[in-house]
């Protein structure tokens, strides 16, 4: 189907809205930076916008929602505006979207980077298609992209898609399998961020583990070389697999110059039958044996860890399992996701089903275990110095910032410390146990 529209060529205004990831951000910071640059302008939130841009997620049927509720709620608030749906749920459910009131053109996940020509295109009165998705065993083009809007953490886009088709993972779907840019571009994009005053960079991605695939270089190579980047006071490594962390990255970590002291590794169930069922490449020996030598190179180390709470599958005796063997380790937070049916996932051919009362106790459990740690690992850290890196944010005269083991801590406003390290001896009124955002 061809779509015919119209477009204002004069200061036409955009407005962005982004759900999900860091990754969805840091891809949404780079389309806006390429749209300004085109000559296009950012609305003010004073301003009606010619232009919304939506970033979807899909990760679960609440992503879904979320992301229909936001449609919903952008049409009536901007009733006039040029409504371009984007992003994961895009790529999975375009005709869905495409029927929502107000949907003007529907981009999948890797076709949101071809919106400032798109646009072009409808400025100079051509028809475009109303939905553009490319086929996800088709996507091959690596976009780079770093998200620096009014922040002092970067972060960094490194690796896109996913080979590892997880039982109850729709991801591999959305993003199309795992690519990567270069250890020299990538390398030349922190320079860029040091530059311009950046502090601190956060490599993210789908599974970022598996950097080089496409490119015939490793992980471990692009953080030796990210490394020696002057001008970044530390790097921070997002979501890794325990399969793909490595004992060398985890000597490397232990002894670089920037390299944060800082893990976030995905469990998602402590029991062996369950990492099965669920199509995970490692068993609990292998992840238990990774936070160990963590611990033993990195007493202070941050170690965030996912875990899904009642997958088809979970009985109640495999989530006491799971429950145990997530209490045997020295795991600073949990961040608890209850599990959600996703289309064409394997998952869907478990027959046992946890009900929605029961994931929510489990998710509850989690829960109360993972505030007990995180709030025992904070008030470990009282009396030690750490380097904190002070953000802008200013909420009823209180800045924040992060150490370099992501402690968040609290001091009075000063807009002089913004963006700037400052080594502090942490005291209890300095711990701000909020979520970190």
């Amino acid at each position: 189907m061809m779509y015919n529209c119209q477009l204002s060529t004069v200061n036409c205004q955009l407005a962005f809205y982004t759900l999900g990831c860091k990754l969805n951000f840091a891809e949404s910071s780079y389309l806006a930076k390429t749209l300004y640059d085109a000559g296009f302008s950012k609305a003010s939130a004073t301003e009606s916008p010619d232009v919304c841009i939506i970033n979807t997620c899909t990760v679960t049927d609440a992503a879904d929602r979320k992301g229909r509720q936001l449609i919903h709620s952008i049409n009536r608030k901007h009733p006039n505006a040029f409504i371009i749906v984007t992003g994961c749920y895009a790529q999975l459910k375009s005709e869905e979207i495409s029927q929502i009131p107000g949907v003007d053109l529907v981009l999948g996940a890797n076709d949101k980077f071809s919106i400032p020509e798109l646009l072009q295109k409808i400025r100079d009165k051509q028809s475009i298609a109303k939905i553009q998705v490319t086929d996800c065993k088709h996507i091959t083009p690596f976009y780079p992209s770093i998200s620096s809007e009014g922040r002092t953490r970067h972060f960094l886009k490194i690796q896109d898609g996913c080979d590892r088709f997880c039982s109850y993972c729709a991801i591999p779907f959305a993003r199309g399998r795992s690519r990567n840019g270069s250890i020299t571009d990538i390398v030349k994009q922190a320079e860029q961020v040091a530059s311009t005053g950046g502090k601190e960079i956060i490599l993210t991605g789908v599974n970022i583990g598996d950097f080089g695939k496409s490119t015939g270089e490793t992980f471990l190579e692009l953080i030796k070389a990210l490394d020696n980047v002057d001008g970044i006071e530390r790097f921070r490594i997002s979501s890794i697999e325990p399969d793909l962390l490595t004992d060398e990255i985890i000597d490397f970590c232990a002894t670089s110059k920037r390299f944060a002291p800082h893990f976030h590794i995905p469990l998602q169930c402590g029991s062996d039958e369950m990492l099965k069922l669920m199509h995970r490449r490692y068993d609990t020996a292998l992840f238990a044996k990774k936070i160990l030598k963590i611990k033993s190179l990195i007493p202070n180390a941050f170690i965030g860890v996912d875990v899904i709470a009642g997958m088809r599958g979970e009985t109640p005796e495999l989530f006491e399992e799971s429950l145990n063997f997530i209490k045997s380790l020295p795991i600073t937070r949990l961040h608890v996701f209850p599990y959600s049916e996703r289309a064409n996932t394997a998952a869907l051919k478990i027959p046992y089903k946890v009900s929605p009362a029961e994931q929510k106790r489990r998710v509850k459990v989690l829960m109360d275990w993972s505030l007990e740690q995180i709030t025992a690992f904070y008030n470990s850290q009282t009396g030690s110095k750490r380097r904190v890196l002070w953000e802008s944010a200013n909420k009823n005269g209180t800045m924040f910032g992060f150490t370099e083991n992501y402690v968040k801590l609290q001091k009075p406003y000063s807009k002089e410390w913004v963006n700037m390290v400052e080594e502090v001896t942490i005291t209890t009124s300095m711990l701000n146990l909020e979520s970190e955002d």
